[in-house]
């Protein structure tokens, strides 16, 4: 027997369609409620026209300085599931490495460690 699992996203916008908030829940979260981010990159592939399509958003508080942080973990978090997914450790590795370079010239050392 199959089992449905659902992610229910909400946006709270401006006048301008602009994000002010940003709410998650998903049903097998391991927590009851709604969880608030401040930024949020959902990527999906069209299996019919075989393209990704994507919604980033983030809210008027994301700072620059968590934006940076952000696209470093999510980087990470790329490296990671292309090599589960693949199995190719060879690029997840030239992943983890751009992502190493990213941090550097950021100067996210400090930023990271706590």
């Amino acid at each position: 027997m199959s089992k449905i699992s659902e992610i229910k996203l909400t946006f709270e916008l401006d006048d301008n369609r602009v994000p002010e908030k940003i709410e998650w829940e998903a049903t097998d979260a391991g927590f009851n409620g709604k969880k608030e981010a401040k930024s949020v990159m959902l990527s999906l592939w069209d299996k019919k026209e075989n393209v990704t399509l994507g919604i980033d958003l983030w809210t008027k508080e994301m700072l620059v300085d968590d934006m940076n942080v952000h696209f470093h973990q999510v980087l990470l978090k790329f490296a990671d599931t292309y090599r589960r997914s693949t199995k190719n450790s060879e690029v997840a590795d030239m992943i983890e490495n751009f992502s190493a370079g990213f941090a550097k010239k950021l100067e996210l050392d400090n930023k990271l460690k706590g």
